[in-house]
């Protein structure tokens, strides 16, 4: 950030290379590989905000401005960092329990691989029956839970989102189909909120999930101080 504000004034990147503000050759790409990793988490404070009917808002982005501040994991490996950084923002990741997983057809062949991973960390899978016939075809076991559009079952079987308010979910994959309409998307998003229920809206995000959960199972969350960072950064350098 230094660097960036003295170049914005006129400063040349031979200049501060030469001054030892910058490292005399390379760029960010030619870092060590144990260099820290920032991972910055915008916090989005979702249960303050209420559409005009009063239900509560979805947690999928839009134009508006909605965060109202950030905060940022540092360590030298990414699922450590990312771990950190959700934590700060909205609680741990939970490391073991229920993972609900309804994904649009876009992300599906994507979710298989974190999915697997999930069930290796011993969570069990809940999905709705378009995503648990794909996690079937590749060998990931999941239950079949109902969509709220279609209402408790024959037997009394109840949806998702109920599950979602009676504590029965730990966490939530939902991306979401498109724009327009209500879909259930919303109320399982929704839901999420009023529980404070991690919810994940794209894959990426599930696959960092995945690596922060591993740091969390490992127990290779620790601290150190921007210091030591910049110390040990120093010192790889040289």
């Amino acid at each position: 950030a230094k660097a960036a504000a003295r170049i914005s004034l006129g400063a040349t990147i031979a200049e501060l290379r030469a001054e030892g503000l910058l490292p005399k050759q390379g760029d960010g790409g030619t870092l060590p590989l144990d260099a820290p990793i920032s991972v910055k988490e915008a916090v989005m404070p979702w249960s303050r905000f209420r559409d005009i009917h009063g239900r509560g808002v979805d947690t999928v982005l839009g134009p508006e401005m909605r965060s109202t501040g950030e905060v940022m994991g540092i360590d030298s490996v990414f699922g450590t960092a990312y771990a950190k950084s959700q934590a700060g923002a909205y609680g741990p990741l939970p490391t073991k329990g229920r993972a609900f997983i309804s994904v649009a057809n876009r992300d599906k062949r994507s979710m298989i691989f974190p999915a697997r991973e999930l069930v290796a960390h011993g969570f069990e899978l809940l999905a709705t029956s378009g995503t648990a016939e794909v996690l079937k075809r590749n060998g990931i076991h999941a239950t079949v839970v109902r969509k709220q559009s279609e209402g408790e079952g024959p037997n009394g079987e109840k949806t998702i989102v109920q599950l979602i308010h009676e504590g029965e979910v730990d966490l939530i994959v939902n991306t979401p189909y498109g724009t327009g309409g209500r879909l259930d998307g919303y109320d399982i998003r929704t839901a999420a909120v009023a529980r404070s229920v991690p919810c994940l809206t794209t894959v990426q995000a599930l696959a960092a999930a995945v690596q922060g959960i591993d740091a969390l199972n490992h127990g290779d969350v620790g601290v150190r101080s921007l210091q030591e960072h910049a110390e040990h950064l120093t010192a790889a350098r040289d």
